[in-house]
């Protein structure tokens, strides 16, 4: 029998002795092993704060979520087998969906958030505070990653998802993790980081996984280290009381099983969507995954005019869940991780039945689908009924982790809020009404307790994520049993990984920690105009200072009449008395415009449009005939990736300092344009360059990939160069077209083309026949080809012509496709 392998210290390793045997959740069958015995904790440990934390650390926030993005879509590409082992664990394949795709859904929002950062290895966190009159002593604050490991304690219910929930905020953080996965379904887990480390994606050290209970995990934990746990509260709180997190202020956060409750609204009648909404998500909360969620609705809270109505419809609804084998097609619901739980969620069931009745379902007959009772860890779904919720505290204190839930009357909407209290916490609580003052009143009265709070209404039920489906971008985390910690969140998750601190000293000391310009540094004179320069060669500081502007009363009324802005300021000059304006005002806008006049630099060049405006602040009027210059200064820069059919570009926040002709300040400004990155990666195709390459080949050069000769590959170019001046334009464009664009955006990226790509009209083209007597004929076609493209772009400046890969090109299209082609064979050959 296999046993479930640890990844740590940068190899692949068994735990000492037979450890504990796992079974399949459905057939019984004992599978795999788990056991952490002879693992050296404090050296794992050690190891991820060496190697992982160094190699971490040093990315900018830019490439750590671009690593994720990789990772990703490189686990996408390999979901199939985690699906089949997903089944072991008594998943169907939407219970699966939740936690393998789920999982790699975290990967790519949090890959998202490096738009939200610098592109630095820290966080330059809000806004600059002045803490002196003359503006030369200030403060700010930064984060940077903290130097240890985050040891995430994970529950059984989501393998992959709870392991790919927390890592991927942590290495966006740029902090390695230690994951312990829960021993029951640790070899899905496992599957999947062997995977990521296949992947060769992740920084050595980024990962390491103990594949079960190392209960020792905390005893060296240091003060720069994180550790999250997710599980049943009475395991978390003895966790959360280790010495050593004490001792050495260890962060420790924590998301406990909670008693979430879904309350229906007086309005939501029977008849009404929100009433059916409202069964449909209960019962869809009571039997995903099995109901082992952290955020399954556990206490069904509804008007007592409605109680049987409610007990009546969701009865119905769960006798359409079909139990059983995971694997089949009809099967709604399978089974519990085991049968060490079964018989836990039964003696939960039992606690609170002592003085609920048990209203739908059994403890002990099972009509199952595919599937044997006695080999698999099945239960049916529990409906119980509490009619006495405020005087029996049962439901309210005792969780069964499995498809169990307790209905119970409320008379008002604070009895309802009262009971959703009850839970002493929880991690989501939802209520579902088409009243928008019984949902304020819920949300800002029941806020104390819970999460996260969903209103479902017929408005938002087609997009809604539901009741149980904590969001990337949101915390999940509550209060009280809940934990009291909070997890994802954004950009919140993120800095929990972070160490926060407070910066002092000038501004022009400031402006060089954070690589962000503050107002008052000393600005670095720019050579020549700021927007001559590419992206990469803009630096923070960088200033132009402008040639002045006399402000003129033609100016203010032409301002006013071009945009009907006729406020009294700028045009009635004998309605200024008790006003803060001495004179005719020049329009503020106008300001910001005049200014852009005198700092924007006309010709074409690497600034490639104007991307917004950030702040904006008016310090003092001006008035007619007033005279103003301009400070251009670099702010900031932020990477961005390529978009659709635009060359790559990064984002530049300008600082804008208006002047008046006393050297005041007048208006500030912080404008964003867009500029195009260098192009260094591509030789450009030009004459003196292609005849440079051409000369250094002959017939015995060999190509570094690929079987085709030197003269296939002038004559596979010569065809192209054929194609793109339209002699040979009788072929189908072979990409489909709903992939056409994707595709076709390629041509715009700095990246080269694939290796050993086939071409797709090859037996057209009759590569494999030669077709000039030798390599000079061949180079002196390929050179005749190329002129005869130029000059029909040159006489045909606005037309397209079809590429069998790319689709319709347009003239600067082919300019890219024959740039990337020919330095991809060129690179082939050794040319270029």
């Amino acid at each position: 029998m296999k046993k479930t392998q640890h990844y740590i210290q940068g190899h692949w390793r068994e735990g000492e002795g037979e450890g504990t045997i796992i079974h399949d959740s459905v057939t019984g069958e004992a599978f795999t092993s788990v056991s952490v015995e002879g693992l050296d904790i404090p050296s794992i440990l050690n190891y991820g704060r060496e190697v992982g934390n160094k190699a971490l650390r040093k990315m900018t926030f830019q490439e750590r979520g671009n690593m994720l993005k990789k990772l990703a879509l490189y686990l996408t590409k390999r979901k199939e087998e985690f699906y089949e082992l997903s089944y072991r664990t008594g998943a169907t394949r939407v219970d699966s969906w939740i936690d393998i795709e789920g999982g790699f859904g975290n990967l790519f929002a949090n890959a998202s958030l490096r738009k939200l950062f610098p592109n630095q290895p820290f966080h330059v966190e809000g806004d600059p505070i002045d803490l002196s009159r003359g503006g030369r002593f200030m403060a700010h604050h930064i984060l940077v990653p903290k130097r240890g490991v985050a040891v995430h304690i994970n529950a059984f219910n989501f393998p992959v998802w709870g392991m790919l929930e927390k890592c991927a905020v942590n290495w966006m953080a740029g902090m390695p993790a230690v994951v312990l996965p829960a021993p029951q379904t640790a070899y899905l887990a496992e599957a999947v980081a062997k995977a990521m480390i296949e992947s060769g994606i992740l920084p050595e050290g980024a990962l390491q996984i103990i594949n079960g209970t190392a209960k020792n995990i905390l005893d060296t934990v240091s003060s720069q280290d994180v550790v999250t746990f997710t599980g049943s509260a009475s395991t978390g709180k003895i966790l959360k009381a280790h010495p050593r997190l004490i001792e050495e202020s260890v962060p420790f956060t924590m998301e406990a099983d909670s008693l979430n409750a879904a309350i229906l609204g007086k309005d939501a009648v029977p008849g009404t969507p929100e009433f059916d909404l409202f069964i449909k998500e209960v019962r869809k909360e009571m039997t995903v995954k099995c109901g082992q969620k952290c955020t399954a609705i556990r206490r069904i809270i509804v008007p007592e005019n409605v109680l049987e109505d409610v007990q009546i419809a969701l009865g119905q609804q769960l006798d359409k869940v079909t139990i059983g084998d995971p694997r089949l097609k009809e099967v709604r619901m399978g089974a519990l991780v085991d049968k060490n739980q079964v018989e836990s969620v039964k003696r939960q069931v039992a606690q609170i039945a002592k003085s609920a009745d048990l209203v739908y379902g059994s403890m002990d007959s099972l009509n199952l689908t595919g599937a044997d009772a006695e080999k698999g860890a099945f239960i049916s779904p529990i409906l119980l009924r509490e009619d006495d919720p405020f005087n029996n505290d049962a439901a309210h204190i005792t969780e069964a982790f499995g498809p169990v839930s307790t209905l119970m009357p409320y008379k008002t909407l604070d009895d309802a809020i009262e009971l959703a209290h009850k839970g002493k916490g929880s991690l989501v609580s939802s209520i579902a009404t088409f009243d928008d003052q019984i949902a304020r009143e819920f949300t800002v009265e029941a806020a104390t307790h819970h999460g996260r709070i969903l209103v479902l209404n017929r408005e938002n039920a087609k997009q809604s994520t539901g009741h149980g489906s904590p969001l990337p971008y949101l915390v999940h985390g509550g209060p009280g049993r809940a934990g009291g910690g909070e997890e994802m969140g954004g950009m919140r998750g993120i800095k929990h990984y972070m160490q926060r601190c407070a910066i002092q000293g000038s501004p022009t000391t400031i402006s060089e920690i954070t690589g962000i310009y503050q107002a008052n540094a000393a600005y670095k004179e720019a050579e020549k105009h700021p927007f001559s320069y590419h992206w990469e060669d803009i630096q923070q500081g960088m200033s132009l200072k402008t040639h002045k502007r006399t402000l003129t009363d033609g100016d203010i009324v032409n301002f006013a009449n071009l945009t009907w802005d006729h406020f009294y300021a700028h045009t009635d000059i004998t309605s200024l008395e008790g006003s803060i304006f001495e004179q005719r005002t020049v329009h503020g806008y106008f300001i910001l415009a005049a200014a852009a006049g005198l700092f924007v630099y006309p010709n074409k060049g690497p600034v490639a449009a104007n991307y917004g405006l950030e702040e904006c602040r008016f310090l003092k009027p001006l008035y007619h005939n007033d005279t103003v210059y301009v400070r251009l200064t670099c702010k900031e820069k932020i990477d961005r990736d390529q978009r659709g059919r635009e060359l790559p570009a990064g984002v530049v926040k300008w600082f804008v300092e208006v002047f008046d002709q006393e050297d005041e300040l007048a208006a500030i400004a912080t404008i964003l344009t867009l500029v195009q990155k260098k192009q260094n990666v591509f030789t450009e195709i030009t004459e003196e360059s292609l005849h440079q390459a051409l000369a250094k080949l002959n017939e015995d050069s060999e190509p570094v990939w690929g079987s085709m000769s030197a003269q296939q590959m002038i004559e596979h170019l010569e065809y192209s160069y054929r194609i793109a001046s339209g002699e040979i334009q009788d072929f189908d464009i072979v990409t489909p077209e709903k992939y056409i664009e994707k595709v076709a955006e390629t041509l715009y990226q700095y990246e080269v083309m694939p290796r050993n790509y086939d071409f797709p009209l090859a037996d057209k083209a009759k590569m494999s026949e030669l077709k000039h007597p030798d390599l000079a004929s061949a180079k002196a076609k390929l050179v005749e080809a190329r002129d005869a493209y130029l000059a029909y772009f040159e006489e045909h400046p606005k037309a397209t012509l079809k590429n069998a890969v790319f689709g319709e090109l347009n003239k600067f299209e082919w300019y890219l496709l024959d740039r990337k082609h020919v330095n991809h064979h060129f690179t082939q050959f050794g040319l270029f």
